[in-house]
């Protein structure tokens, strides 16, 4: 029997491990630079945590997971955030993407979010799928922009803004 439950300290191995596949599946293995420790840290360390994660669970083996946190909109007030929703590769289709993301929405509500948010892929057609059958938005017109680290440069020109 699967469950769903809130994900303890106690996860953080197994999370890293799908968030490794994860970035196997997305072509991007090196690109995460995550690991135990530093997730043990920032979701049970001794302060506010960054994040809440609920994972499907059967016989002490976690098959998946939803890693998600609270954010704030100038518009929207109040929403979730979802960084990742995972189910490893031996245990897609027995429903717990839908059990995991079933569960967030359940969260949303009871938390008073006003949205929830996510990024898909363009080429990840199977998640495409499973977002469109919950009616989703998948909105064209928005770019994702990013700062990495090394980007991290004050600059001191002029702008329209």
């Amino acid at each position: 029997m699967i469950i769903i439950r809130e994900a303890i300290k106690e996860d953080a191995p197994e999370l890293m491990r799908l968030i490794r596949e994860l970035a196997e599946f997305e072509r991007a293995p090196s690109e995460v630079l995550n690991n135990t420790e530093q997730l043990t840290e920032d979701g049970w360390g001794n302060g506010q945590p960054l994040f809440t994660c609920f994972v499907a669970e059967e016989e002490h083996h976690i098959m998946g997971m939803a890693l998600f946190h609270q954010a704030y909109s100038t518009w929207k007030g109040r929403y979730i955030y979802l960084d990742d929703l995972i189910v490893e590769a031996p245990s897609r289709g027995q429903g717990i993407g839908t059990m995991l993301f079933n569960r967030l929405i359940t969260y949303c509500k009871d938390t008073g979010a006003h949205q929830l948010r996510w990024h898909v892929l363009n080429w990840n057609e199977p998640a495409i799928y499973f977002y469109k059958k919950y009616q989703a938005s998948l909105d064209p017109d928005w770019i994702t922009g990013k700062l990495h680290p090394h980007q991290f440069v004050l600059t001191d020109f002029d702008s329209t803004l």
